[in-house]
């Protein structure tokens, strides 16, 4: 990394010093409602004789996400293991349509973002798991991913979540919450039109899983 960076700056193509972090000017609350809020803010930029350069942004300040693919793997009746994911489809505003997609949803204050995705799987399908059981789940956890780095800070937690076991109970939605869930095969996940990045990002990565297992 530090190669990259050091190759980049030698460049010459800027004459922004970006090793040094940007300094907050000023920041101005624009609009605001439940899950985000528009901000106007000015940003100085070191420059690499010692000056400033001082830029103009619009943030939509938006609360951090958390996404699980969940992967059974608990026993059938047969004995077998079980080898199917959970896929959801919903109302969303962005495409203006019911969409296929994963268990999504915003984490809540102090909460942490692994616990953000076992609720809503929880709550969007009724899937429990145990986790105080070392048996009952593997995670594989992708990291943090920014939607669009250029206007907003939204930031997901990208989780799959094989499952050993599990138990089906209630689900839990809030009051202009409607979400229909089912259990398909590999083929049929990877078949279906998911157009959300990071859901396309988890199932890119469960991919890659699967081929280095077989």
């Amino acid at each position: 990394m530090a190669r990259v960076e050091d190759r980049l700056a030698r460049s010459g193509k800027s004459r922004i010093d970006m090793t040094r972090p940007a300094r907050l000017v000023s920041s101005e609350d624009k609009y605001s409602c439940a899950i985000f809020t528009v901000v106007d803010k000015r940003y100085a930029l070191s420059t690499k004789d010692g000056g400033e350069v001082v830029i103009d942004r619009n943030l939509i300040d938006h609360a951090h996400g958390a996404i699980a693919l969940v992967h059974d793997e608990s026993l059938g009746g047969n004995g077998v293991p079980r080898d199917r994911y959970l896929v959801e489809r919903e109302y969303r505003v962005g495409p203006n349509g019911f969409v296929f997609g994963l268990s999504a949803g915003l984490v809540e204050p102090g909460e942490d973002p692994m616990d953000a995705a076992f609720r809503e799987v929880r709550e969007e399908s009724g899937v429990v798991v145990d986790r105080s059981d070392p048996d009952a789940v593997t995670v594989d956890y992708y990291g943090d991913f920014y939607s669009s780095g250029g206007m907003t800070n939204e930031c997901a937690s990208l989780y799959v979540l094989h499952l050993k076991k599990w138990e089906q109970g209630p689900v839990d939605f809030d009051p202009d919450e409607f979400v229909e869930s089912a259990w398909v095969s590999w083929d049929e996940l990877t078949s279906i039109p998911i157009r959300n990045a990071s859901s396309s990002l988890l199932i890119a990565k469960e991919t890659i899983r699967r081929l280095r297992a077989a």
